[in-house]
Order: structure tokens, then C-alpha cells, then sequence
């Protein structure tokens, strides 16, 4: 068994010792929990951690005023402790804090462990919470820099494409091929765990260049079922005619231009060219031209939805990039 000590361990393992040494230098009772609330509120994104911080401390605060009351209206005995869970229960999970549940029973139980609701101890329960809660959003500051592992994605990525693409044009060119569709599985694999340490990495730091990431690997994603459905086409062709030469000089064309940058209006006016030229050619002369050529059609449809799908990406980030401008413009210009 590999044994490995992450930095979100590291993180939660000195949180929770700081938490419950401050919790100690103020003497407040019940000091540990202040290192299970950090424990609790360190998530894998920096979005993750807000989110689940205000629901537990939200949550725990509105325990506390219930048990409060229940236990000072009611008595400290075990049923007021099942009526008070049968009240509180169904209002957290209805206004959809319910990560808030298990602190707040703690607290709930820290009252009736003391016997008493006092201001002190109410005082004690929320500074406990404020304590377990801020070291923990200070201690999710810190975020491993994945910048590296997101590029290195993104030229597995296109090299698979790239190997994908070459094993198409052998295929149409000589009409067999020995490749065993290994990058077909592998790339699948690759763009799942990029778009979600992609997605995870936007969670943390809203930058442009992040957003830009993602979006990358959705649009190799959706570029990707196309070449999917492209691969059966292909395997279907009984024979090769002109037409898939040219299809195959294109790929050959579109293979060399796999990266992150714009190049689908060049590759786009390439096959209204090569479209045209098809249809200036003679028509076919039996049923296995006729729907070989059909096939080949299909292909050039899904070869043009391919290189929209880029086109539209590589809009979307230039409409980004102008707004980010526009809203510096706007900030440099403001009055002072």
C-alpha cells in the first residue's frame, strides 16, 4: 500500500491543532469542537469551503437559539433532545443548510452536557464556532498551483487527437490499418479528469486564464463525440474514390493545426473549397459509389461541426478577453 500525505491533510491536520490551541488560550469550554468545525469545513475548492462554512455556521447558530429554548421551556432531559432534533432536522434541510446538522446537534449536546443555557455559554458555542470556522476559510487560502498538470492534459489531449486523426487517413488512403484504438479509450479517460481539475481549479481562482482552461477541455470534449461518430463512417467504407482523398488531405491538413490557438476560419474556407470541387465532380457511377460518396458527405458535415465548435470557443474567449478589458477601462477612468 503506496502511503501518501496530501497538502489538504497537511492543511486539516495543522488547522485543527491551531483551532483548538486558540480555543484554549481563550478558555472556552468544549475546545475541541473548535477543531472539528475546521476539520468539517476544509474542502478539496476554495468555492467548496465558503459554501459549506456558512451552512454549518448558519446552522449551528439557529441549533443553538432552538435547543435554547427547548431546553429552558421544556427541561434537560433525553426527550427535549428528540423534539429538538424533530424540529431542527426538517428546517435545515428545508432551507438547505442541512451540512449544518451534525455541528449543530454537538452544540445542542454541549448545552445539555452543562445544563444550563446562559449567555456565557451561548457566547462560548459561537466563539468556538467563529474560531473552528475562520481558521479553516484562512487555512483553504492556500490552493496547489495545477497549472502544470492542466498543460500537460492539454498536450496528451492533442497528441491523441493527433494519432486519432493519422490512423483515419491511413484508413482512408489504403483502406485498412493495424491501429488498435488505444487513444479512443485513453483520450476519453484524459478528458474526464482534465475538465475536473479544470472545473476544480476555477473554483478556487476566478482568472481568466482558468476559465480559459476549462472551456478548452469542453470543447475538445464535444469535438471529440464527433470524432466518435466520424470513426464508424470511416470503418464502413467498402472502397476509396477521389472524394476520400481529398477528405484524407484535408485531415492531413487539420492534424497539423491541433492546439490551442484559432486557425477554424482557415480550415473552414478549405472545405467550402473542397465541397465545391465535389460537386463539380461527375456523378457516381453505381450504388457503392453512390454510398461511399453519401458516407463521405456525412463525414465532411461532422468535419465542419468539428471546426465550428472551435470557432465558437475561441469566440466566447475573445468576448471574455474584450470584457475584461473594457471593465479595467473602466476602473482606470473612474474618479478618484
Amino acid at each position: 500500500m503506496k502511503f501518501r500525505i496530501g497538502y489538504r491533510t497537511i492543511k486539516t491536520a495543522v488547522g485543527a491543532g491551531v483551532a483548538i490551541w486558540i480555543a484554549q488560550l481563550f478558555q472556552l469550554q468544549f475546545f475541541a469542537f473548535a477543531g472539528i468545525i475546521t476539520i468539517l469545513c476544509i474542502q478539496p475548492t476554495k468555492k467548496k469551503s465558503y459554501q459549506i462554512a456558512f451552512e454549518r455556521f448558519f446552522a449551528s447558530v439557529m441549533g443553538l437559539g432552538i435547543a435554547a429554548i427547548c431546553f429552558e421551556g421544556i427541561g434537560y432531559s433525553p426527550w427535549t433532545i428528540t423534539i429538538i432534533l424533530l424540529v431542527s432536522i426538517p428546517i435545515m434541510v428545508s432551507l438547505k443548510v442541512k451540512e449544518g446538522i451534525v455541528s449543530s446537534s454537538v452544540i445542542m449536546l454541549h448545552l445539555f452536557t452543562a445544563q444550563k443555557a446562559t449567555w456565557d455559554i451561548l457566547l462560548n458555542e459561537i466563539y468556538l464556532l467563529l474560531i473552528g470556522v475562520g481558521v479553516a476559510l484562512i487555512a483553504n487560502q492556500y490552493m496547489p498551483n495545477v497549472e502544470q498538470k492542466l498543460k500537460k492534459y492539454q498536450m496528451e489531449i492533442e497528441e491523441n487527437f493527433k494519432k486519432i486523426f493519422t490512423e483515419v487517413i491511413v484508413y482512408i488512403r489504403e483502406g485498412d490499418s493495424l491501429w488498435d484504438g488505444r487513444e479512443i479509450t485513453e483520450t476519453a479517460r484524459l478528458l474526464k479528469e482534465a475538465k475536473q481539475l479544470a472545473l476544480h481549479n476555477l473554483e478556487n481562482y476566478a482568472y481568466e486564464e482558468e476559465q480559459s482552461y476549462y472551456q478548452y477541455f469542453l470543447m475538445r470534449e464535444q469535438q471529440f463525440e464527433i470524432i466518435e461518430r466520424i470513426l464508424p463512417i470511416i470503418s464502413s467504407l467498402p472502397k476509396t474514390y477521389v472524394q476520400g482523398h481529398q477528405i484524407a488531405d484535408f485531415i492531413d491538413q487539420l492534424k497539423e493545426s491541433i492546439h490551442p490557438g484559432n486557425t477554424a476560419d482557415i480550415h473552414l474556407q478549405s472545405l467550402n473549397v473542397m465541397q465545391n470541387n465535389f460537386r463539380e465532380q461527375p456523378l457516381p457511377v453505381d450504388r457503392e459509389e453512390f454510398e461511399t460518396r453519401a458516407s463521405l458527405f456525412v463525414m465532411v458535415k461532422d468535419m465542419r461541426r468539428y471546426l465550428q465548435i472551435k470557432k465558437k470557443m475561441a469566440k466566447i474567449d475573445g468576448d471574455q478577453k474584450d470584457i475584461s478589458k473594457r471593465m479595467e477601462g473602466n476602473t482606470q477612468e473612474s474618479p478618484k
